[in-house]
């Protein structure tokens, strides 16, 4: 391990979006006299009758929720995108508004109020990759689609506003910002060198075995080189696929295994349900060949050094750049540590 980089502060490139992120490791020892967060140690009902996600419960739009037994997706009773949104565009000089449309769903993993995907059997994961295929290809087809946002906020600190398990897909007619500069970075290598980004840096990981946390046969669990939040991770395929739907019912359910060797290793971390923001960022359904994407699930966790104390994203990094102490190479110890 390049010993400059845990002594040393310094910046690193993140190669998808061509952003830096500045790494301060003599900071770690810092002492800490901010905020701590309360932490909700209730133990969860696997029914809860207030909880408008729970199977035969009624949402607040009136509908009733079907008694599901495994993975339930509905259109969002509180979609951010309209589908039947006005077509309008205002660029009126330096004042610029473009209409936009989409469909908003809601999925949940389970039926069980109490669990979360690290409690989660891998069969059952599994079953939440296979929902996420169908609605990549049903919202795909639209014509009127052009990407498919799958998402997770799990925890009170990270907004989530119910406690069931559950992830959100956001499908909409032009690429949201993060998938755009992913798209400019990763086409821009594949054309000068035929080959996949990811795929290269993952083979460059995979050599060194400096942040890898987790590999199975088809996937690799990483803390990337230029991850920001203090215990980020990503699950990447080994096989150059462009979106998930390109995976066998085999790699659906290696790719569940990584998601649930991952969320445990969390949990354990600091003992506590550990909140995070994850998605999966895959090639865009706008009937280009898009042959330079290759897809990926990243996770985004805030809590800096116990289960109280979360990391903010204020002050320089508002106005500068993110900025870390914890090294990617010593947050993938931590969580190694403990597989």
């Amino acid at each position: 391990m390049n010993t400059d980089l845990q002594d040393y502060s310094h910046k690193r490139l993140n190669i998808l979006t061509g952003e830096w992120v500045l790494v301060s490791p003599h900071r770690a020892k810092r002492p800490w006299q901010g905020q701590n967060e309360s932490i909700s140690t209730n133990v969860r009902p696997a029914y809860d009758e207030t909880c408008y996600l729970c199977a035969g419960n009624t949402r607040v739009n009136g509908e009733k929720n079907p008694k599901y037994q495994d993975v339930f997706v509905f259109t969002n009773d509180f979609a951010a995108l309209q589908t039947d949104s006005k077509s309008f565009k205002i660029e009126d000089d330096l004042l610029v508004a473009h209409s936009e449309q989409g469909i908003c769903k809601v999925i949940c993993f389970s039926p069980d109020h109490s669990k979360s995907l690290a409690e989660m059997a891998v069969n059952d994961i599994q079953k939440v990759v296979l929902a996420w295929q169908e609605e990549y290809t049903t919202l795909g087809e639209n014509p009127n689609i052009n990407y498919v946002q799958i998402f997770e906020n799990k925890g009170a600190v990270m907004g989530c506003s119910n406690p069931h398990p559950h992830g959100q897909i956001w499908s909409q007619s032009t690429l949201p910002n993060e998938v755009y500069k992913k798209d400019v970075h990763q086409y821009e290598y594949f054309s000068k060198n035929k080959s996949s980004l990811l795929g290269n840096y993952l083979k460059q990981e995979l050599d060194k075995q400096e942040r890898i946390i987790f590999e199975n046969d088809a996937f690799v669990v990483l803390v990337p080189f230029w991850a920001v939040w203090p215990f980020e991770a990503m699950i990447v395929p080994k096989k150059h696929q462009k979106n998930i739907n390109e995976m066998s019912d085999i790699e659906t359910l290696l790719f569940a295994e990584a998601i649930s060797v991952l969320t445990k290793a969390y949990d354990k971390l600091f003992n506590c349900s550990f909140p995070y923001s994850s998605g999966i960022h895959q090639a865009p359904t706008n009937e280009k060949d898009n042959d330079h994407w290759h897809w990926h699930m990243s996770f985004y966790p805030p809590l800096l050094r116990s289960a109280t104390v979360k990391k903010f994203m204020v002050g320089y990094e508002m106005f500068g750049s993110p900025q870390r102490d914890i090294t990617a190479e010593i947050a993938t110890q931590r969580l190694k540590e403990l597989l």
